[in-house]
């Protein structure tokens, strides 16, 4: 099968809305992953004379929802979102161990409970693609606004169980001031340090960082690698303290990130 097309709609100050365009000729039938503004999809619809037939949402935060009522109106589209969140005009509330079937489009997606970011946050796999909303980030991770250091963990556990050319679609361009932090926790990482220039390249041109993938995320995200050796030092050096169980120093990571400048 032909690698899967998407197309990023920036929106907001950097968010991205992900249009999944469908296969074997259904290109022009498209779904969007989290449509935190309205106008901003309805413009790429009109200029692709695209087909809006369904919309995928990963957690319930207005940025990612507010445009979802909207369009699911206009369009009499289905929406599937987290079953424990509250998602506008919701359809299908799906969780974990779900599958999401996509005729129109011939996709299927399996959703992925993934809580720490907020506590029912999902996310959507298939077509070696991994749609993550604010769960991981290239070279970072979100925020814990209502989960728990082991919530998020657990989460990230399973997309570094993905194939690692599995392209990672996350809903920020967050990536040149998480490589800044994540030299801070891991300068002695040649990955990382390429991928540094890689990013500055790319932002001083306008371009986006994003889709990352599984294989470069568990060679440059230190939310990946809080169990291997340099970051665990210094995160430890960070913290004062002399060493800690894997949940903690996570949660010392994610608080050393936290006030980061």
């Amino acid at each position: 099968m032909a690698p899967l097309r998407v197309t990023a709609l920036p929106a907001f100050d950097d968010n991205y809305l992900w249009l999944i365009h469908g296969v074997d000729g259904a290109d022009r039938h498209v779904a969007v992953v989290d449509p935190g503004d309205a106008a901003v999809v309805e413009a790429a619809l009109a200029a692709g004379g695209y087909t809006l037939d369904a919309i995928l949402v990963t957690h319930h935060h207005g940025d990612h929802t507010g445009g979802v009522a909207k369009l699911a109106t206009a369009h009499r589209c289905p929406v599937y979102g987290p079953a424990t969140e509250s998602i506008p005009a919701r359809t299908h509330p799906v969780t974990g161990g779900d599958t999401v079937l996509l005729p129109t489009l011939g996709l299927t997606f399996d959703v992925l409970d993934v809580p720490g970011h907020t506590a029912g946050h999902i996310a959507y796999v298939g077509h070696d693609a991994l749609f993550c909303g604010d769960t991981l980030f290239s070279a970072g991770c979100g925020r814990l606004f209502e989960g728990t250091p082991a919530q998020m963990l657990a989460s990230l556990a399973q997309f570094k169980a993905l194939p690692a050319d599995t392209a990672v679609y996350c809903a920020h361009e967050y990536t040149a001031s998480n490589v800044r932090f994540a030299l801070a926790v891991e300068p002695g990482n040649p990955e990382l340090v390429a991928y540094a220039d890689v990013v500055a390249d790319l932002r001083s041109e306008g371009l986006a960082t994003i889709p990352s993938s599984i294989g470069r995320e568990l060679a440059v995200n230190p939310f990946l690698r809080s169990e291997t050796p340099a970051v665990q030092q210094a995160v430890w050096r960070e913290a004062g303290v002399a060493s800690a169980d894997a949940v903690e120093t996570f949660r010392l990571l994610r608080e050393w990130k936290n006030r980061y400048r």
